[in-house]
């Protein structure tokens, strides 16, 4: 048989591999991205449904959108300004935070955000501004830290060991009301309080409070448009192609292996991956340092989410492009005590998001995402890990009793939020953290990698070079963070450690790496989920139906 030869590989096609992938390619190397799902991209990607019905998986608003914004600026530096539209959502209100006795719309802006919450809770306006301005100046020293990482060891606010969002909040003296009302957006980072870093709280709410943006043609977008740059300057796409093993000879990596037993070759393999799947299964622990191995096999993760998907006919609802953080109690130290501890509570908040009405479409029904966390352990039986990759969970009595237990309290909750429902629905869908574990293959089913503690937000998430020559690391777990934005800048960091280029500020500056003459035409009907199937396309339509 003959053994393939690349210049790289790139193992999963979530948004920082393919961000990585474009890099590399865009500088010369041939490179090739393996995906074991039917459709690149990650937790960006959409899924459809009786062919009219599309959701999103992931992409339900971006930070940081704007002309001078991170993201358009490494879409662009590949040569592909134009290809995306990024939106807008309402800079006047694009969350809006429901409790039972507050209701807040944020607006852009971290004076705007000061104003409303002083506002909306006037006899805490001294404790609120302490942690407005504590968030507001982490984050502008990570936006900083971004471009141009600061030397200054002495700093008195120290990035490598920042205090919980939760400590910083007890000191200002909030009561528990605003408390929940700071952290409304915490399943953006699936953690409670007291185990968040304040730098990762400011870096997703400064990242917001710059402007909250939603990709016209929705999240697919993301992916398509970088398999584009993919292709176009030389390298390949295939999905259906899972890899079961990093290939290590010599102390250093020589390619990988794929689940058909096919071997693929090349000096250079990144992994977008799950990190603790990656340093344990795909490479193992006899090919790294002890102290990699047990970094990786103590890592928490952060917790995952479970998605109610509905269709709903227009004239029952016609939601607003608007988000809403819904929460139906006041003491957020309870909830997340709650999720601790496991078991089958109903979900005490949701973040309801609607696809359609951020792209004005014109069908008549709109589509809505409700998501809210889930504990670690979502059900008792066999719905660990691995019965959720051998797929063996969907015959679990228990499983199958918690999951209709959660759907039906899911969807009391968006008809308190959105008003009444029944009657009205089209299609509706209830995706689990073992759905997650299935498609995404991460630990825990959770989207946001290992949990931005303090200690594992700084100096414990691993870097994108490891100590195992030709290996390196992209995703949510890495140093760059998660979320859409930070797993993108992670891609571009790990390209320039491979190539040996100063990549990410050149392209903020405005250097074209990519070649937009390389870029193939879009046809008319030209569909981002078609153009992300990849050169071997699925040969098995119907796991993508099978959530």
């Amino acid at each position: 048989m003959t053994v393939e030869h690349w210049d790289a590989i790139v193992v999963g096609a979530g948004q920082g591999g393919l961000t990585c992938a474009g890099y590399l390619a865009a500088s010369g190397l041939r490179v090739l991205v393996l995906e074991q799902h039917t459709v690149a991209g990650g937790n960006t990607q959409v899924f459809r449904r009786r062919g009219r019905y599309e959701f999103d998986v992931g992409t339900h608003y971006l930070g940081d959108c704007g002309p001078d914004g991170v993201l358009p600026r490494i879409y662009d530096g590949l040569g592909l300004a134009g290809r995306i539209v990024f939106r807008e959502i309402d800079p006047d209100g694009f969350d809006r935070i429901v409790l039972p006795t507050v209701d807040l719309r944020v607006a852009r802006g971290w004076d705007a955000y000061r104003d409303r919450l002083t506002a909306a809770l006037p006899a805490e306006a001294a404790g609120i501004r302490e942690v407005v301005d504590v968030c507001a100046a982490y984050h502008a020293r990570q936006r900083t830290a971004l471009l141009d990482p600061p030397t200054d060891r002495n700093s008195p606010m120290d990035l490598r060991s920042p205090p919980t969002l939760g400590t910083v909040m007890r000191r200002a003296g909030l009561s528990t009301r605003a408390r929940v009302v700071f952290c409304a957006q915490a399943a953006n980072y699936g953690l409670g309080p007291d185990q968040v870093s304040v730098w990762a709280h400011a870096a997703m709410m400064g990242d917001y409070l710059q402007g909250a943006y939603y990709p016209e043609g929705g999240g697919q977008m993301l992916g398509a448009t970088l398999v584009e740059a993919i292709e176009g300057h030389g390298g390949e796409l295939r999905t259906n192609s899972l890899v079961s093993a990093i290939e290590v000879e010599r102390n250093r990596v020589v390619g990988v292996r794929l689940a058909s037993g096919e071997s693929v070759r090349a000096p250079v393999v990144v992994s977008n991956a799950d990190y603790r799947r990656t340093i344990l299964d795909l490479v193992g622990p006899a090919h790294l340092p002890p102290a990699t191995v047990a970094r990786a096999a103590r890592a928490s993760m952060a917790l995952p989410l479970a998605t109610l998907y509905l269709a709903i006919a227009e004239p029952a609802m016609r939601p607003l492009e608007t988000n809403i953080w819904w929460h139906e109690h006041e003491d957020v130290d309870a909830v997340f005590a709650e999720l601790a501890l496991g078991g089958g509570a109903p979900p005490r908040f949701a973040f309801i998001s609607s696809g359609s009405a951020k792209t004005g479409s014109s069908v008549p029904h709109h589509t809505v995402e409700v998501m809210t966390l889930c504990p670690a352990a979502f059900a008792p039986g066999r719905t660990g890990d691995a019965a959720a990759l051998s797929h063996e969970y969907r015959t679990d009595g228990d499983y199958r009793d918690a999951k209709e237990r959660l759907d039906a309290s899911l969807f009391a909750l968006a008809e308190r939020a959105l008003g009444p429902l029944a009657g009205q629905v089209l299609y509706r869908e209830l995706s689990t953290p073992l759905t997650h574990i299935r498609f995404a293959r991460s630990t825990g089913g959770t989207p946001y990698g290992i949990a931005a503690t303090p200690q594992q937000f700084g100096l414990l998430r691993p870097a994108h070079a490891t100590p195992l020559p030709g290996l390196f690391l992209v995703g949510a777990s890495t140093v760059s963070g998660f979320g859409i934005v930070g797993v993108s800048v992670g891609g571009v960091r790990c390209a320039e450690v491979i190539t040996g280029q100063s990549l990410l500020r050149e392209v903020y500056a405005g250097k074209l790496i990519g070649d937009p003459a390389r870029l193939p035409d879009r046809p008319p009907g030209w569909d981002p989920l078609s153009a992300c199937r990849g050169s071997r396309a699925a040969r098995h339509p119907s796991r993508a139906a099978r959530r």
